[in-house]
C-alpha cells in the first residue's frame, strides 16, 4: 500500500515538476543578439518574456548553439535575428521552425533599402588601415563586412524602429488577444526613440567633425546617421588583438591621420589600448557595441543608444 502511494506521488511530482520546467522553457521572443533583445523587450513588455542566445562575452563571430538553445529555439514565441552574413550559427536552426515564427531583420522589404554597403571612403580606410600586400586582404574583408552589407543593424536608429514595428506585426499576429498592450509599447518606442534620437544629435554635433579610429568597423550605421567623422578601423574581427608590428602601425596611422581618439572595447585588455596610444597624443576611450552592461527591458535601446553616444562624446570632446 505504501509502495502504490509512494508511486503515486512520485509521479505527481514529476507531473508538477515536469509542468513548471516546460513553463520555463517555452513561450518567449528569443532574441540573438543582447542590442536585438532590447528593441524586441520594448515591444513584447508585458506580453511574453525576451530571452537573448548569445551570452555576455561570446562572439557572434564564431559562437556555436547548445543543445539547449536549439531547445528555447524551437519551443519559442518568436525568434528575432539579422541574418545568416551575421549569425552564421543560427541559419539552419531557424530553418526547423514555421515561417511565421521565424523573423530575420536583414531580409524585411522595409529594412533592405536602408542596409548600408561598404562606401569608397571605407574601402580606401580599410585598405590603409590593413597590410597593402595582405593575402588574406579579401578573406578578411568579406568576413568583416558580413558580406556585401554592414550587418550591425541595430546600430541605426532608423533601422531600430523598422525592426520595432516588424516585431510588433509578428506578436499581433501570434497574439492578438494582447493588441492593446502590442500596440501601447510600439507606440511608447517610437516616442522615446524619436526624443532620444534629438538629444543623441544635439550632443554629439559640436564633435561632428573630430577623427578618430575603432578597432571594430561595427559603427558605420550609427556613425552616418549622427554625421560623424571616422578615419578608419584596425581589426576585422575584435576577438583578434594586434601584435607588436601593427600596433607600430596603428600608432603611424593615428598620428598621420591626426586623430583624437582611440576606441576600443570592453573585452580589449587596457595594455594594447595603452601600446596602441603610447607616444602619441591620441585619447582612448571604449565603444560597446553589444551593450554587454545594459540589462534587457523596456527602454534598454534606448539606453544603448544614450551609453553609446556619451561614450563618443566623452573621449572626443577630452572630457
Amino acid at each position: 500500500m505504501l509502495h502504490k502511494k509512494h508511486a503515486r506521488f512520485c509521479a505527481l511530482s514529476a507531473l508538477v515538476f515536469g509542468g513548471f520546467l516546460s513553463t520555463a522553457t517555452q513561450a518567449a521572443v528569443v532574441a540573438s543578439v543582447k542590442p536585438v533583445g532590447f528593441i524586441a523587450a520594448a515591444i513584447a513588455d508585458g506580453v511574453t518574456p525576451v530571452e537573448i542566445l548569445l551570452p555576455d562575452g561570446a562572439s557572434e563571430h564564431d559562437y556555436a548553439l547548445r543543445p539547449s538553445d536549439i531547445k528555447r529555439i524551437k519551443s519559442a514565441d518568436l525568434l528575432v535575428w539579422v541574418g545568416p552574413e551575421m549569425e552564421a550559427f543560427l541559419p539552419k536552426a531557424a530553418a526547423q521552425i514555421p515561417a511565421n515564427k521565424n523573423l530575420e531583420l536583414a531580409d524585411l522589404n522595409t529594412i533592405k533599402p536602408l542596409l548600408v554597403k561598404g562606401s569608397e571612403e571605407e574601402e580606401e580606410h580599410h585598405e590603409h588601415a590593413h597590410h597593402a600586400g595582405s593575402d588574406n586582404h579579401d578573406e578578411a574583408h568579406d568576413h568583416h563586412h558580413h558580406g556585401e552589407y554592414n550587418m550591425h543593424l541595430w546600430m541605426s536608429p532608423e533601422i531600430a524602429r523598422q525592426s520595432a514595428v516588424a516585431i510588433h506585426a509578428k506578436l499581433l499576429e501570434l497574439m492578438p488577444q494582447s493588441r492593446d498592450k502590442l500596440d501601447a509599447n510600439l507606440q511608447h518606442f517610437e516616442a522615446s526613440l524619436a526624443s532620444a534620437d534629438k538629444s543623441i544629435g544635439a550632443q554629439l554635433a559640436p564633435v561632428k567633425d573630430k577623427g578618430y579610429f575603432v578597432f571594430h568597423d561595427a559603427y558605420s550605421y550609427f556613425e552616418k546617421h549622427y554625421g560623424l567623422s571616422p578615419r578608419g578601423h584596425f581589426t576585422v574581427n575584435p576577438e583578434i588583438q594586434p601584435g607588436a608590428q601593427r600596433l607600430h602601425q596603428i600608432r603611424t596611422e593615428l598620428v598621420e591621420q591626426k586623430a583624437e581618439c582611440v576606441f576600443a572595447e570592453p573585452q580589449f585588455r587596457p595594455a594594447v589600448i595603452e601600446a596602441v596610444a603610447r607616444g602619441t597624443q591620441v585619447r582612448q576611450g571604449t565603444l560597446d557595441p553589444l551593450g554587454t552592461n545594459i540589462s534587457v527591458a523596456r527602454d534598454s535601446y534606448v539606453q544603448f543608444l544614450q551609453q553609446l553616444s556619451g561614450q563618443y562624446a566623452s573621449c572626443l570632446k577630452g572630457a
